[in-house]
């Protein structure tokens, strides 16, 4: 058992704050935690987490979380006490006063790992520590007196990396078939010869095997939609012939998802596929955009002094986890998700390629890029994993990895990606990052950002024509909006054309949209326009043209100086110049999509298009200006750009036909707009839903009263012993019910979690409730899908009222083209039947949806599964039949309720 360091400890929920020392564990009010804590460093868990519900947003002390990212980067570990106790092998506490005295214990766990011969994160610690030491991290002194100096010098970080190697351009993919036959082999092969063959699983893995037949003419993909309802096994399922179709024709397919969780559990089957790791490394490959990875570049600057205080603490930690993590991700790979927020994600972001700034061969880490290892390991993968934006974008930018087998799973989500892939937007905070890209730091700005000229300076040094024209690019920039822009526009005094434009677009929002006061965004129609905006507008349109042509000839030049190849040309500049017309080609197809969506200002509306003028706010606080275009149908640019190039597409989902059947899974998917109608397929769920779930309307409580609403959601989680999932259409009402209950449910040792208001991501808030079946946790739109927690963990889904989409002048131009009402209904079944898909993710699950509206109108009760009973009650009825159903408070509510309650006949 590990020894308790002698440090004294605080823990704080919201049923209380205890402090642990040498005396033992005691409970102490508010300001004398404050108060000691500012005398001594305290060891805490999660100090931004423990300084909220003190009410100290400054605390500081001994965190036992960036101990453990220090000891074991790279390692996952649910952030709670008893997820660290767990994982150390230190015993769970029973209760928060307990749980108090383990953190010492915890770090003691900690510490004995440094004498642990076998510790294989050992290398690089030493250095790391007399880095923090000189920083001020609180735990280095205690770090060095248990490690001890190195017995020898340490490899530097950058030379611990391994390093790609070019390879030859894959040939094709020979043309070969997936018979049924083979592919339901494979799958046994991958379930095990013990598993229960599953009738559904095997039909869905006969007909994804048809999407690998060869193309019969260009532009008609073999395209596959596919329902299969949850507990089909249909990642399996497709994963079966799709492995198989890969190792016998040497290609590769792509297996796209809409969440991280789905990648992250495609990732883990890949153990079913190949059991030697190595070899799985190289032939699964997961791959996400520029800016979900690690820039070594940008951490090397961080680790030599571009980066001060707690952030310069952050990046010494990432440093550690950069040695040992499996690919470089830093959103929803093997970096803590919690640990950018110990640290109010001060200086996270600037640790990743987000501006395009990439000098690629220029850079002396671009052979140990994980960026520049995981685009070459996807083009020799038999599987890429991968997500919708990233498949989009790569095949509307003609990119030479764009896939042509490709499975989309989540496939009901494949409509919003189009959406925002294929959207154009014009606003102050997009012109001035394209202004930042190209003209570089100015004024007093610091940092390594450099701008265009600056990045192809040896370059054009030696083409005159290309200097010319990156001249003329870099001065046609400065009519971008600048630094201090939105200030500028808020005091009527705009520099610039852009800068113009968006005063008038501000100043017409204002005039014509509704609820200033509410704080949330605010938006208008781009419709009946005054002669000031449209005058703004040409103004800008003007500046936008003449920004375009110095970018073409830039392109055409460094396109001109590859093709000629001079003897100055090495491969570090060719690389350079590669990467460079590779990123202009991206502005200057945002350039052209601004003009033209200003070309229209003024005129006659594009029927394919929704154009509208925004203002961004969070609450009441403006941070962008934009006009917006979306496409009215983005399937269209869904199946020209991505499906028609493809071979073969798979679409996938549990709720893929929605309440409209199998056309409106083809309008929402772009099989219409493809020359060869897909194949269809259908495999129901085998779950028993009628009796492992029931859902309950509750009609008796008053609309819009927050204290009645929070009463409700604490009863209910109290007759459900936890294990609660609490889904918000609105921020402020989720934030108003955390604060009213959240002590109340901790005095019976409930812990509550909520999205928007602790400091911790989406992602580990999932893991922390996933790891509590006594846990409950409040969220909105981000949690009503993609998240999968089986067992005891979630038995109860609460939706504060019925999902109607928000009224934007987007969606009221899509359900006029739509059929109306009938529009709005899909899209409410659609939300219900992902929210009630969270309850039942295996057999043996058992669960609740209880809906608190009682403006819940039965036709859109056909959501559900037919055989699950739906009844109208009030709330004692409900919280009586959560109880009785779920939870072990059934016998202290007693009988006194009565259990009634109209049963609805489904429509």
């Amino acid at each position: 058992m590990a020894a308790l360091l002698p440090l004294p400890a605080l823990h704080a929920t919201h049923a209380g704050i205890w402090l642990a020392d040498g005396d033992g564990v005691r409970g102490v009010a508010r300001g004398e935690a404050i108060a000691r804590a500012a005398e001594t460093p305290h060891i805490l868990m999660n100090a931004p987490l423990v300084g909220q519900r003190l009410g100290y947003p400054d605390l500081s002390g001994l965190d036992l979380l960036e101990l453990y990212a220090f000891v074991h980067p790279a390692r996952f570990v649910v952030p709670t006490v008893a997820g660290l106790c767990r994982a150390l092998g230190v015993p769970v506490p029973g209760d928060d006063g307990e749980a108090a005295g383990q953190l010492r214990a915890i770090a003691g766990a900690l510490f004995d790992v440094f004498e642990d011969p076998d510790w294989r994160e050992r290398e690089g610690a030493w250095t790391s520590n007399a880095t923090l030491h000189r920083l001020g991290w609180g735990w280095a002194p205690l770090v060095g007196a248990r490690l001890g100096q190195a017995d020898k010098a340490e490899r530097m970080l950058f030379s611990r990396l391994p390093q790609w190697e070019e390879q030859a351009e894959r040939p094709p993919p020979r043309a070969v078939t997936v018979s049924a036959g083979d592919a339901i082999e494979r799958l046994a092969e991958l379930t095990g010869g013990g598993a229960e063959a599953r009738v559904g699983q095997q039909a869905m893995a006969a007909e994804a095997a048809t999407m690998f037949a060869p193309r019969g003419a260009a532009g008609a993909p073999n395209l596959v939609l596919a329902e299969a309802g949850t507990g089909i096994g249909k990642t399996l399922a497709y994963l079966a012939p799709a492995s198989l179709w890969a190792e016998r024709s040497g290609g590769t397919v792509w297996v796209s998802t809409f969440t991280k969780a789905l990648q992250r559990q495609l990732d883990a089957e890949g153990e079913r596929i190949i059991v030697d790791p190595e070899e799985r490394k190289r032939r699964i490959v997961v791959r996400k955009g520029r800016e979900n990875y690690l820039c070594l570049l940008n951490l090397e600057d961080a680790l030599q002094g571009a980066f001060t205080g707690r952030a310069a603490v952050l990046a010494q930690l990432i440093g550690r986890w950069a040695a040992y993590t499996k690919d470089g991700d830093m959103v929803g790979g093997d970096l803590p998700g919690w640990l950018p927020s110990l640290f109010r994600r001060a200086g996270a972001t600037a640790l990743t390629d987000r501006r395009g700034e990439c000098v690629y061969a220029g850079c002396p880490h671009y052979r140990r890029c994980f960026i520049e290892r995981a685009e070459r390991a996807g083009r020799e993968a038999d599987l890429v994993i991968a997500n919708h934006a990233l498949v989009m974008v790569n095949a509307a930018r003609g990119r030479p990895d764009a896939p042509s087998r490709i499975i989309f799973d989540e496939g009901h989500h494949l409509f919003d990606a189009a959406d925002s892939t294929f959207s154009v937007a014009l606003g102050g905070q997009e012109a001035i990052e394209l202004r930042r890209w190209l003209v570089g730091p100015e004024g007093r700005a610091r940092g390594r950002r450099r701008g265009l000229a600056a990045r192809l300076m040896d370059v054009c040094s030696y083409d005159e024509a290309g200097a010319s024209a990156l001249d003329s690019a870099v001065e046609a920039a400065r009519a971008l909006p600048s630094d201090g822009w939105l200030q500028r526009l808020a005091e009527g005094a705009p520099f610039g054309p852009i800068e113009a434009l968006l005063a008038e677009v501000r100043g017409t929002v204002y005039a014509r949209s509704k609820a200033h006061e509410a704080g949330y965004g605010l938006e208008t129609e781009l419709a009946e326009l005054d002669g000031a905006l449209v005058t703004a507008a040409a103004g800008a349109l003007e500046a936008l043209e003449a920004l375009g042509q110095p970018l073409a000839a830039l392109t055409r030049r460094l396109e001109a100086v590859l093709e000629d190849a001079p003897d100055w040309l090495d491969s570090s500049a060719r690389a350079r110049v590669e990467g460079a017309i590779t990123g202009l080609a991206w502005r200057r197809e945002t350039v052209a999509a601004w003009v033209r969506l200003l070309a229209r200002v003024g005129g006659a509306a594009d029927p394919d298009f929704v154009d509208w003028l925004a203002i961004d706010r969070v609450e009441g606080r403006e941070f962008d200006v934009t006009i917006h275009r979306r496409w009215l149908d983005p399937t269209r640019p869904l199946a020209q750009a991505v499906l028609a190039p493809a071979h073969g597409v798979l679409v996938t989902s549990a709720t893929l036909r929605g309440s409209g059947g199998w056309s409106q899974a083809d309008a929402r998917t772009g099989a219409l707009h493809l020359p060869r109608p897909p194949q269809h397929f259908e495999a129901a769920s085998p779950f028993d839903y009628g009796r492992m779930a029931e859902v309950l309307v509750v009609t008796d409580l008053p609309k819009g009263d927050l204290a009645a609403l929070s009463g409700a959601y604490a009863r209910l989680i109290e007759a459900a012993g936890g294990g609660t999932l609490g889904l918000f259409t609105a921020i402020a009402r989720l934030k108003g019910v955390h604060a009213r209950i959240a002590d109340r449910l901790a005095r019976v040792g409930l812990p509550l979690l909520a999205q928007h208001v602790d400091p911790i991501d989406t992602g580990t808030l999932v893991d922390i409730f996933r790891d509590d079946p006594r846990a409950s946790l409040l969220g909105t739109d981000a949690l009503r899908d993609g998240v999968d927690v089986p067992g005891e963990s979630l038995r109860l889904v609460v939706m504060e009222r019925v999902p109607w989409p928000r009224p934007t002048v987007l969606h009221a131009a899509r359900r006029l083209a739509s059929g109306g009402s009938a529009y709005d209904d899909s899209m409410v079944r659609a939300r219900l039947a992902q929210g009630f898909g969270r309850l039942i993710r295996r057999q043996g699950d058992r669960g609740m949806f209880v809906i608190l509206s009682a403006a819940m109108p039965s036709r859109l009760l056909s959501a559900f599964p037919p055989e699950v009973q739906v009844a109208r009650v009030s709330l004692e009825v409900a919280i009586a039949r959560v109880a009785r159903r779920l939870g072990s408070g059934g016998e202290r509510l007693g009988e006194a309720v009565a259990q009634g309650g109209q049963t609805l006949d489904v429509e």
